[in-house]
């Protein structure tokens, strides 16, 4: 009897060593398994995303300053460059967001803006090759508020928010050789040109006829952009688009060119440099009679904040 019972226990121990030996077993097994991962988790996925946003600020005051000039001026210029770039396999997506403002006051002129834009800039592309791209443009172009002309003492209203606003949707190839260069040309693009102020559409401007707020174009575009740091002191960021207008004097070419580059002096020290010119034939401010096309040009310098993010 006690034979048989001690035959009874070691074959429940040694089944339940052999039970957990193999449960151990098990456990490992599973531990060192390789998990394969779904194909789609290893494709190229990747967002690049920051900005800089600069600001100048300089003041000056007279008193009894025999060399003549303002008692008091004061000049206040921001610059906000936004990017967000996205690539996933064949497929891209550039953003860009440019804000600028500026203000000026001084004891003869008064107060008065001297900058003020804001630039929204959306491209899609589907890569044919590394550098050639097909792709489909979006830009929206405005400012937030009024703008005047000055003769003497008078001032007449120019523009307002919306008016003019350019809105802009394109489909061409979009060519990019190096980094941070970026060719896009198209041969029909489709450009809404808004003025939506009553009193700026009353006077026919910017190529709206009077009293409607809206009108219509068809032309070629062209934008070349280029983003670069060059090292982590200078950096550079500038834009050229033209356009020709095929339904209305399509040789008068319209073109857009805008250009920063920002010297870092210090940790949050920088010297900044800003040059616009535009050229738009529908534009019809300018000469002695305030009636002619003429070329904007705008100039800034400054030092001053400049912040990357």
């Amino acid at each position: 009897m006690k034979k048989t019972l001690l035959l009874f226990l070691a074959s429940i121990l040694f089944t339940s060593a052999f039970a957990q030996d193999q449960r151990v077993k098990a456990l490992k097994s599973e531990a060192e398994r390789t998990v394969k991962k779904d194909p789609s988790d290893t494709a190229q996925k990747k967002w690049k995303y920051g900005g800089q946003y600069a600001i100048n600020v300089s003041q000056g005051s007279l008193n009894n300053w025999a060399a003549g000039g303002d008692e008091f001026s004061l000049s206040v210029n921001s610059v906000l460059n936004l990017f967000a770039f996205y690539k996933k396999g064949k497929h891209s997506w550039d953003n860009t967001l440019d804000f600028n403002l500026g203000y000026v006051n001084t004891t003869s002129l008064g107060s008065r803006k001297n900058d003020d834009r804001i630039d929204l800039l959306s491209k899609y592309g589907y890569a044919l090759n590394p550098k050639l791209n097909l792709a489909g443009l979006f830009n929206f172009r405005s400012q937030f508020f009024k703008g005047y002309a000055y003769e003497d003492t008078a001032r007449s209203l120019t523009s307002d928010l919306l008016s003019p606003a350019y809105v802009l949707l394109s489909a061409g190839l979009d060519y990019k050789p190096i980094e941070g260069l970026s060719i896009f040309v198209s041969p029909a693009t489709s450009r809404w040109v808004f003025v939506m102020d009553d009193t700026l559409s009353a006077k026919g401007l910017y190529g709206v006829d009077s009293g409607r707020h809206s009108t219509y174009e068809l032309g070629a575009f062209a934008s070349i952009n280029y983003m670069k740091e060059f090292n982590k002191i200078v950096s550079y960021k500038g834009r050229l688009d033209l356009f020709s207008n095929y339904r209305n004097k399509p040789g008068n070419i319209d073109f857009y060119f805008t250009n920063v580059v920002n010297i870092k002096l210090t940790r949050i020290l920088s010297a900044t440099y800003s040059l616009d010119l535009i050229y738009d034939d529908d534009v019809r401010l300018f000469g002695k009679n305030g009636t002619s096309p003429g070329l904007q040009l705008k100039s800034l310098i400054g030092l001053g904040l400049l912040l990357r993010f």
